[in-house]
């Protein structure tokens, strides 16, 4: 958050506006309407995105792209009306200003009263502060560890056929002047590192994936020889499955490991408390605020202030800056992730957790880093807790059912429990189950909480946004198991 000073010369050096302009482009949005449900914000968006791809050994494509436009949002009630324009200046916000009007009006929402939509938080952070932007890297640094991630996962195993590495660098400058009389200016680098290995023995061939990264500069990659050992993990994980056997099918306990198997709380539980879906009874949570939804050993908290993660932001992208918000506590459902829409709706608190792609879509409750919290136990006491069972700490893909909460999810890193210890690695093994019910579930959690390497990305309504999971490690009681059928 800034001065109008400070906001006014950005504003007119990267679009060549001024905030007296914006004020005409929101009065022209609202024309004349001053009822407490109508709102109107403008989200101005500059800056560009560099991408390199590395295979067999050599560079392969280099893109870069320059991203320069502006949408304006009108929401009157429980209607939205939304515009954007890739070409900015004062003529054509206003024309954009009109479109999102009629469009919200024509839909003919209710005009309702704004509730508990004060600002939440703590006020301004300054979560990724950079010294140079990742995109203005020399090229020929970025082809240098690109060619030293495919040597170390390379010389890690003889049987390593192939590396591929995709590197992403963003930043953008992001604008957002509200009818509420608020002007927000914010820098957003990104930087993200994707490695993977084929390893091949002569009758199997397996593939392994790591990588990762965050609000940060492009020394990230470098520090504590961060990207050589992703290379490593990425090619131990291929050639460990050369050996696995087929996983086990039935149901059995299981054991997720600390980080990225938190990809589970978002999609089985994240989703479900998102404010939106929760506003139209179509969450499994609906409703049960103030009930008992989880385990008392579950705690499952949103937060995105947490400095440079994939998932944090200084503001969300309705200029609400983000805050940590605890969701279940002990086992209790204590709220839901909102926009400013969904919290006037439901005259609830804003949690800095609207969010959008791009200034082409209007923004909509979404996750920020989402992880369920330490517990008391550690790793070793969990493992050897289980006579029998299953050690997950790589996903894949996977699909949740909002409605109702029921999970598919594949679990790319796996391995046996047995007699209390891990111990072979084993493929295709495939996690069934309902959300609130593993939630029930849980019977023992470590103090081993993390959060992942930085590499979720987000799907909802036809946008993807960059997001962070975590969880340390946790036993599920009686998880369905998809494999092979003894």
């Amino acid at each position: 958050m800034n001065s109008f000073n400070t906001v006014d010369s950005q504003l007119h050096s990267l679009f060549g506006l001024t905030t007296a302009q914006l004020d005409k482009v929101i009065a022209t949005a609202l024309a004349g309407r001053q009822q407490p449900g109508a709102y109107c914000d403008i989200y101005l968006q500059s800056g560009q995105d560099q991408g390199l791809s590395w295979d067999q050994s050599t560079l392969k494509s280099t893109s870069c792209a320059i991203v320069r436009g502006a949408g304006v949002r009108v929401v009157i009630g429980d209607k939205t009306g939304y515009s954007y324009t890739d070409h900015v200046n004062f003529t054509n916000l206003r024309k954009a200003a009109t479109i999102a009007r009629a469009i919200a009006e024509h839909a003919g929402g209710v005009e309702l009263p704004a509730a508990g939509t004060g600002s939440a938080g703590t006020g301004a952070h300054d979560l990724y502060a950079i010294q140079q932007g990742p995109v203005l890297v020399d090229l020929q640094e970025k082809i240098a560890l690109l060619r030293a991630v495919d040597e170390s996962a390379r010389s890690f195993d003889q049987r390593i056929t192939n590396v591929s590495v995709s590197l992403g660098c963003e930043d953008y400058t992001i604008v957002i002047a509200t009818s509420t009389g608020w002007l927000f200016i914010d820098r957003r680098p990104l930087v993200h590192l994707s490695i993977s290995c084929i390893a091949t023995d002569g009758k199997r061939r397996e593939s392994g994936r790591a990588g990762g990264g965050g609000r940060t500069e492009f020394s990230f990659f470098g520090a504590n020889n961060w990207a050589r050992e992703q290379a490593r993990m990425a090619a131990r994980q291929a050639v460990d499955l050369l050996t696995a056997e087929p996983a086990p099918a039935g149901e059995m306990t299981v054991v997720l490991g600390p980080g990225w198997p938190g990809v589970l709380i978002h999609e089985a539980v994240g989703h479900g408390l998102e404010g939106d879906f929760n506003r139209k009874g179509t969450s499994a949570f609906s409703k049960l605020l103030g009930q008992q939804v989880a385990s008392p050993l579950v705690t499952v908290i949103d937060d995105g202030t947490i400095p440079g993660r994939r998932g944090s932001l200084n503001f969300d992208d309705e200029g609400t800056p983000t805050q940590r918000t605890v969701l279940i506590e002990n086992g209790i459902l204590r709220g839901y992730m909102q926009d400013r829409q969904n919290a006037m709706l439901m005259g609830a608190a804003l949690t800095g957790n609207g969010r959008r792609e791009d200034y082409k879509c209007m923004p909509i409750p979404r996750m920020t880093n989402t992880y369920l919290a330490g517990g008391t136990s550690t790793p070793e006491e969990i493992v050897a807790s289980v006579d029998y069972g299953l050690f997950a700490c790589e996903f894949g893909g996977g699909q949740v059912d909002i409605t109702n909460g029921n999970f598919t999810f594949s679990a790319n890193g796996a391995f046996l429990i047995e007699g209390g210890k891990i111990t072979r690695a084993v493929k295709g093994a495939t996690l069934i189950g309902n959300g609130p019910k593993a939630l029930h579930r849980v019977s023992m959690v470590g103090n081993d909480m993390a959060l992942d390497r930085g590499i979720g990305m987000c799907g909802k309504s036809g946008q993807s946004v960059p997001v962070g999971v975590g969880m340390p490690t946790v036993r599920i009681d009686a998880v369905t198991v998809g494999g092979q059928q003894k």
